[in-house]
């Protein structure tokens, strides 16, 4: 980890996420909390600050252990397990529930490969945790994939007019690119490789399709996506950090 900078870029996002939360006083929409529950924006202040000391615990080295560990579980079991189940479950036809879904476990499996590399654990166990966050975050870019082409309609407008040949074709073309990125992941070729191209993907979408966006327009979503971006390419570079340290066969 010392040597690697993915989970600094991590943890700028999970910090900007959690400044943009507190500063609407609300849950971001990975977080789909009830608008009747008791006490909602109470709790969207706590969750935030959580995250905020999180973020910033997981910049500063010696607290990088125990601010992942917190982060993958507090992602893995109520964000995921909790919350996006739940949204899941009641949206079975509904491809957006998975897509959510998908976000909320490509944060949880970069916190957990952040916490396999720096905790005391054996090699193998180590590379047990991370193998299985890596073929996770496989999964979750071929869903964000297999989104593209289900949402073209939303996907289409936000790729710049300018860029040759058209909107359509790279709507299509980077659905195409998650999922072939996802699958080398999973299969373990070119991993390395694929997760590398997935970080520059996100960083490139983040500049030139969400902040013009959010330049036309200011919202609580469109900070959220943006920042949500960021820890996407915090998470796709973490997993190309993972793939480059030697591990036992």
């Amino acid at each position: 980890m010392e040597k690697t900078f993915g989970w600094r870029v991590y943890g700028l996002g999970i910090i900007a996420l959690a400044v943009i939360c507190l500063i609407w006083g609300d849950f971001h929409g990975g977080q789909p909390v009830p608008k009747t529950f008791p006490a909602r924006t109470a709790l969207a202040y706590a969750v935030a600050i959580f995250m905020l000391v999180a973020g910033v615990a997981l910049e500063w080295r010696k607290t990088t252990l125990w601010a992942a560990a917190a982060l993958a579980a507090y992602y893995g079991i109520i964000v995921v397990l909790v919350m996006n189940v739940r949204l899941v479950l009641r949206n079975l036809e509904i491809y957006g529930a998975y897509d959510s879904m998908a976000e909320q476990v490509a944060i949880t499996a970069g916190a957990i490969i952040i916490w396999a590399s720096l905790a005391n654990l054996d090699a193998a166990k180590a590379a047990r945790f991370i193998r299985i966050a890596q073929i996770a975050f496989g999964i979750c870019a071929i869903l964000f994939g297999g989104a593209h082409f289900v949402y073209m309609n939303l996907t289409a407008p936000l790729i710049p007019k300018w860029l040759p040949p058209n909107q359509l074709f790279w709507g299509y073309a980077t659905g195409v690119f998650h999922i072939a990125g996802g699958l080398a992941i999973i299969m373990n070729i070119r991993a390395r490789l694929a997760a590398i191209l997935l970080a520059v993907m996100y960083a490139i979408f983040t500049v030139f399709a969400l902040v013009p966006g959010l330049l036309a327009k200011s919202s609580f979503f469109g900070w959220t996506e943006i920042a949500t971006s960021v820890i996407l390419v915090g998470v796709a570079w973490v997993v190309a950090d993972s793939l480059a340290a030697k591990r036992p066969a």
